[in-house]
């Protein structure tokens, strides 16, 4: 699944460090996801939740608040109403770059920014929370009480937030107190999903209920039955994204509405996404997803390298190729699975090598199934890598013609 490098600065200047999820096959819109609280954008439900999104087509980015992660700044000089501005700047550097958000999402403490900063993102048609807080103040239970006891006497203090120090302002602290939520989401004007853990150990049930009540129609409630605060198990994450993406459908830009991309004329392409030496952005058949080099070569090892899709293709052609051999004859075949590995031999001509190893479940006695191997040496891509390939010879594309997009 394609990930690609967001950054973008802040109201300050400062450089927010994000991570774009592209959506798969068709395009449905783009989502803005705000973090937890001190959690970044490599947080785990961040990350699922996101890429969950992208494959129902929904395009997501998730980005580092200031003075977190990667993200430029000091957290001890931020504050709620700093993340909000960074909210509304990450969604107009979305917007700027032709993906305005028309879905928000915030996991928590972000959930409470989103709600705040949503009346400032012109392009919001949802908004989705998930264990957020009623009322923002409820995170100084968080704080450990020796830490915000030194900030009646001490401009910032270290306090420890999930087991680990992190230097906290007293403005930081003033304006958590200093927010009124309930006017805020009574005047959103936008359908709201509230998702929340019954037994959520972090920001209780009640902060729904809060959430729910203050907000007006059209307002929808998910429970998430034994999940924890943090989504830490994938399977709820991955829930959450299957809901928020079926409700949200009707919300999102209607395909025909959306500015149309310039269709691919090619059966295969290839873009650098920009992530890493050797990260791309491949297109085919209408769908998207990413090829890289392990790290030993230089790569992230974030998805399968050039051999390792020659060898899927031999894979594919050959399992098809079988399939449809038996349903042809008449033949109990319930399951047909071919492992290929490939192998340079530099003392042999030609140096590469394939291999294949069949597992073919059903009903079949001996002869069938040295016919069925037989077959393989009929596969087209087998076949295509046997016999050689002509090659034209390679053209630069003329940059303004369709599929030539930088």
């Amino acid at each position: 699944m394609p990930t690609r490098q967001f950054d973008f600065p802040n109201a300050a200047g400062q450089r927010l460090s994000g991570n774009l999820e592209l959506p798969e096959g068709e395009e449905r819109g783009w989502a803005l996801f705000a973090h937890c609280f001190t959690c970044g954008r490599k947080n785990l439900a961040a990350v699922r939740i996101a890429r969950a999104l992208a494959q129902q087509g929904i395009g997501v980015l998730r980005f580092d608040f200031t003075g977190l992660g990667d993200s430029e700044g000091s957290f001890a000089d931020s504050s709620f109403s700093l993340n909000v501005q960074d909210l509304v700047a990450a969604a107009d550097a979305m917007r700027a770059a032709g993906m305005p958000p028309a879905l928000l999402i915030g996991h928590s403490l972000g959930g409470a920014a989103m709600l705040a900063a949503a009346g400032d993102i012109d392009s919001a048609r949802a908004i989705a929370t998930i264990g957020a807080p009623f009322d923002v103040g409820h995170v100084l239970h968080l704080l450990d009480p020796a830490g915000l006891a030194r900030l009646a006497t001490e401009p910032a203090t270290l306090v420890q937030i999930a087991q680990r120090p992190m230097a906290v302002g007293k403005a930081f602290v003033d304006d958590l107190r200093a927010q009124d939520q309930g006017a805020r989401i009574a005047a959103l004007h936008r359908p709201l999903m509230v998702l929340h853990a019954p037994q959520d150990g972090t920001v209780e049930i009640g902060n729904a209920t809060g959430i729910f009540l203050a907000a007006r129609h059209p307002k929808s409630f998910v429970s998430l039955d034994d999940a924890d605060h943090l989504l830490s198990k994938r399977t709820d994450a991955e829930h959450v994204a299957r809901v928020i993406g079926a409700w949200a459908q009707r919300y999102l830009p209607a395909p025909e509405a959306a500015e149309a991309e310039p269709r691919e004329t090619a059966d295969a392409v290839a873009v650098e996404t920009g992530a890493g030496k050797y990260q791309l952005e491949l297109r085919s058949g209408g769908r998207r997803w990413i090829a890289d080099e392990p790290q030993t070569a230089g790569g992230l090892g974030s998805g399968p390298t050039p051999y390792d899709l020659l060898a899927c293709a031999l894979a594919a052609c050959t399992t098809m190729t079988l399939r449809h051999h038996a349903d042809s004859k008449g033949w109990a075949v319930t399951r047909i699975r071919t492992a290929v590995n490939h192998r340079r031999d530099t003392g042999r001509s030609p140096a590469d090598v394939f291999s294949r190893e069949l597992s073919i479940e059903g009903e079949l006695d001996d002869a069938q199934r040295e016919a069925l191997l037989a077959m393989t040496l009929r596969c087209p891509v087998h076949r295509t890598l046997e016999q050689g390939c002509a090659f034209e010879p390679a053209v630069l594309a003329d940059p303004a013609a369709p599929g030539a997009r930088p």
